[in-house]
């Protein structure tokens, strides 16, 4: 792949917010229409949205579930690669804890759900597979 960059050019980081919403200790996460990898329900965060907003934004649109950002917790940070992107373009993913009653519902943007644990962390991207890595270590996932 090639790119435009000067050298020593730095490309922004891609700044979304992810929902774990977890079940039964298992991580939901989703297949995206033409995507072969698995994610978590979340997106970029739009200008003048928190990221508890834009968790919560995302989680309605991909899996129909409605969860409160006031209740939106925060569990950490992940900055690593952004999949299919050139090398050196990082995703900085704020990933919040958070519950709700309603069940998960594919949407049009969602082929199917998932619920995960670690074993299925060779199908996800650099940003899942290392929030599966920290969920496990909190001793929240399988």
């Amino acid at each position: 792949m090639t790119t435009n960059r000067l050298p020593g050019e730095t490309l922004a980081p891609i700044r979304v917010a992810a929902l774990a919403l977890i079940r039964d200790r298992r991580l939901l996460m989703v297949t995206a229409r033409g995507r072969d990898v698995h994610y978590m329900p979340g997106g970029k965060i739009d200008p003048g949205e928190t990221a508890e907003q834009a968790a919560a934004r995302e989680a309605f649109e991909e899996v129909s579930v409605t969860v409160d950002p006031a209740s939106l917790r925060p569990l950490f940070t992940v900055s690593v690669q952004a999949h299919g992107e050139p090398e050196g373009r990082l995703v900085e993913m704020q990933v919040f804890a958070g519950s709700t009653g309603d069940t998960p519902v594919a949407s049009s943007e969602v082929d199917a759900l998932h619920w995960v644990t670690s074993a299925d962390e060779h199908r996800c991207p650099p940003a899942g597979a290392e929030t599966l890595r920290r969920l496990v270590a909190l001793d929240l996932v399988d």
